[in-house]
């Protein structure tokens, strides 16, 4: 059989939402752009475009919008402009309220199956993007100037060389495994069911997070009054609530939620389809090979008690994009600029990481101890603003130094800028 080769700047592997992300990032940019995915190129089929609600925190909500798709999103994307956090079977509670802090919302929720339509529609206008799908990665050698990348593309093998490939393969990334990449991963025992729920009130925008010692359970604002549920639960536990009857799980919801959720919104009367996610730490030794950049899930799969997993990988896109655009030197892959990127990257990747795995084990520790830290810490949250504001500002997204997209810019490479405006 006849292989066809296929030359590229940067090769992207994986068209999930972070990997679509960035191709639309790179759009308009010197480079010659690839991505494969392995899933038929259709928003109902690809796995990250699912039935979740995703908490898009309000610096990816500009990202979004700097891209150029939020006028696609605005139709389905419910603000944020309240949030309650309580614990089971303690007093303690903080809400946080937009306005006070200077703010419309905090963010919108939007179902992970609406960005993932958005952003296909809009890839099919990028000229410099070649997709390749349904593809399967099966090789991949790594030279000192180029990586050679062998796919099957439906009956066909292809050959692809590349400066730079980035690895948006999902927390399994067959490149991560390929490259031999050491990887922690932490299995939490828990697993996400997760359903959109009517309540008998009109949420008013407002989102309810309740911390248990088998996980959180989040109830989040979305279109048409209703609400994304996402309960954790010890994994094994989600079979019972998948396989119970509408009004068996709504009782059980109703039962639940703090009380302040039932004062505000009342009781839950209608759930829709549900399904469930098992919940893991995946963390690699490294995101940085010769060539080769990791990014989203293949980076750093995380516990969604912050909601934070697809606003990082949102945050990293962007940061990847600016470096390869505003440091272009004709070379995708060039080290200097990978570590730059990395370089940037990795605080608010660790903040990030350390926040939401310090949750997850903090209120899964049944002892006085941790019980006492737990009480505390929400007390002091509450009690005094300055932390108040700070954990609002980090759920935000505001971790350090903001990209250009999430500031509403779009990089640009001067050089590359003058030069085009010459030959024209």
């Amino acid at each position: 059989m006849a292989e066809k080769q296929n030359n590229f700047d940067i090769v992207i592997v994986g068209g999930g939402l972070a990997g679509a992300s960035l191709a639309l990032a790179l759009a308009d940019s010197p480079y010659k752009v690839a991505m494969i995915e392995a899933v038929d190129a259709v928003a109902t089929s690809q796995p990250s475009y699912d039935d979740r609600t995703l908490a898009v925190a309000w610096t990816s909500c500009r990202i979004l919008e700097t891209l150029g798709i939020w006028d696609d999103l605005s139709s389905s994307a419910t603000a944020i402009e309240e949030i309650f956090v309580s614990e089971l079977n303690r007093p303690g509670k903080v809400q946080l309220h937009a306005p006070d802090m200077g703010f419309k919302n905090f963010g919108s929720v939007i179902e992970a199956r609406a960005i993932g339509a958005a952003l296909l529609n809009r890839l099919e206008t990028v000229s410099n993007l070649s997709r390749f799908c349904p593809a399967r990665l099966i090789s991949m050698h790594t030279g000192e100037d180029e990586v050679t990348l062998h796919c099957q593309l439906e009956s066909e093998e292809i050959k692809l060389t590349t400066r730079l490939v980035v690895a948006a393969d999902g927390a399994r990334s067959s490149i991560r495994e390929m490259l031999g990449i050491s990887t922690k991963i932490h299995d939490y025992q828990q697993t996400a069911v997760i359903a959109n729920v009517t309540p008998e009130k009109p949420h008013k925008n407002r989102a309810f997070e309740r911390f248990t010692q088998t996980g959180p359970l989040a109830i989040l604002p979305h279109v048409g009054d209703r609400c994304g549920m996402v309960w954790t639960v010890p994994s094994g536990e989600e079979q019972t609530l998948l396989a119970l009857s509408d009004e068996e799980i709504l009782s059980r919801l109703n039962q639940r939620v703090s009380p302040q959720t039932r004062e505000l919104l009342g009781s839950f009367v209608k759930i829709g389809r549900r399904s469930s996610y098992p919940l893991y730490l995946v963390q690699p030794q490294t995101n940085l090979a010769p060539r080769v950049v990791l990014i989203g899930n293949a980076a750093h799969a995380i516990h969604p008690n912050s909601a934070q997993g697809f606003n990082l990988a949102l945050r990293d896109g962007a940061a990847l994009a600016e470096v390869l655009i505003e440091q272009y030197s004709g070379d995708a892959g060039c080290a200097k600029q990978l570590q730059t990127y990395d370089q940037w990257r990795q605080p608010d990747q660790r903040e990030t990481i350390r926040y939401s795995d310090g949750l997850a084990r903090l209120f899964a520790n049944p002892g006085w101890l941790a019980g006492l830290v737990r009480g505390g810490g929400i007390a002091l949250h509450e009690l005094f603003p300055p932390l108040k504001r700070k954990l609002a500002l980090g759920a935000m997204g505001f971790r350090g130094r903001l990209p250009k997209l999430a500031r509403g810019e779009t990089p640009v490479n001067a050089k590359v800028s003058d030069n085009r405006g010459q030959k024209a």
